[in-house]
C-alpha cells in the first residue's frame, strides 16, 4: 500500500540570474512500513525535499501525496494540523523543551493537540528508546544520544503515517550513531512504521530498505 507520493516536485529560489533550482522534477513513492534512505551531499537538494514532503515548505510545482491526501490543497492551518497528526519529524539537532522532561517532551504533539495521552502506548515507547528510567529527566540531564531518542519519541507518539528523518544522526558520535539508526529500524520492523530518512552517510543508509540518491536536486535509484 503506497503511504507517500511524491510527483514531479520542483523547488526553485530566487529569480532571473539569482535563480536557483533547490529541486528539479523529482518523482517516488514509499510504501507503507518502508525504511527509505535518501543520500546527498551538502547542497544536493535533500533538506528541501524532506521540508517539501513535511509541509513545511510549499514547492514551486509538482504534489506531495500522504496516505491519500494531496497536502499542496491544505491551507496552512489545515496543513499545521495534519503536520502535526500525520508527519514525525526528526531533526539533526533535538529541539527539546528545556523546561520539560523526557515523558513530557515525548507527549507534547498530544498535549497541543488536546489528546489523551495513552499511558501503556508511552510506556512501551519508553521501552523502546530504552528509555523508562529518564522519564522524568530534563533535557540537560541527559547525554545526546538519549536527547535525541526522546526527540524519535515524539515523533512517534502520535503513530503517524510517516516519519521524516533529518539526518538524525549528524550531531552525534559514531556509537551513538549507530544506536539511533538502529532504533528507527526497531521502530520500523516492530512498529510497521514508515520512514524517510536522509543522510550524507552511505554505511547508515545501508540499513534501510531502499536508498534514493540526490545530485543537483535530481533523484535516482542506487
Amino acid at each position: 500500500m503506497e503511504i507517500l507520493r511524491v510527483e514531479d516536485l520542483t523547488k526553485i529560489y530566487g529569480k532571473d540570474e539569482a535563480e536557483v533550482v533547490a529541486l528539479d522534477h523529482a518523482s517516488f513513492s514509499v510504501e507503507k512500513g518502508e525504511f527509505v534512505a535518501i543520500v546527498g551531499a551538502s547542497g544536493s537538494g535533500k533538506s528541501t525535499l524532506l521540508h517539501l514532503i513535511g509541509g513545511v515548505d510549499r514547492p514551486t510545482s509538482g504534489k506531495v501525496i500522504i496516505d491519500g491526501k494531496d497536502i499542496s490543497e491544505l491551507d496552512d492551518d489545515k496543513l499545521a494540523i495534519f503536520r502535526r497528526r500525520q508527519v514525525g519529524l526528526i531533526y539533526q539537532f533535538y529541539n527539546l523543551i528545556p523546561i520539560l522532561n523526557v515523558e513530557e517532551n515525548i507527549t507534547l504533539p498530544l498535549s497541543l493537540d488536546n489528546k489523551d495521552v495513552d499511558k501503556k502506548n508511552l510506556d512501551e515507547l519508553l521501552k523502546l528508546l530504552g528509555l523508562t528510567d529518564r522519564r522524568k529527566h530534563l533535557p540537560h540531564e541527559l547525554s545526546g544520544g538519549q536527547q535525541q531518542r526522546t526527540s524519535i519519541g515524539r515523533a512517534l507518539i502520535t503513530n503517524p503515517s510517516i516519519i521524516l528523518a533529518d539526518e538524525p544522526t549528524g550531531n552525534l558520535d559514531s556509537r551513538s550513531s549507530d544506536e539511533i539508526v538502529a532504533l528507527l529500524k526497531k521502530s520500523n520492523k516492530e512498529r510497521a512504521q514508515t520512514i524517510v530518512m536522509i543522510t550524507h552517510n552511505m554505511e547508515i543508509a545501508k540499513m534501510a530498505d531502499r536508498i534514493i540518491r540526490i545530485e543537483d536536486g535530481r533523484l535516482s535509484e542506487v
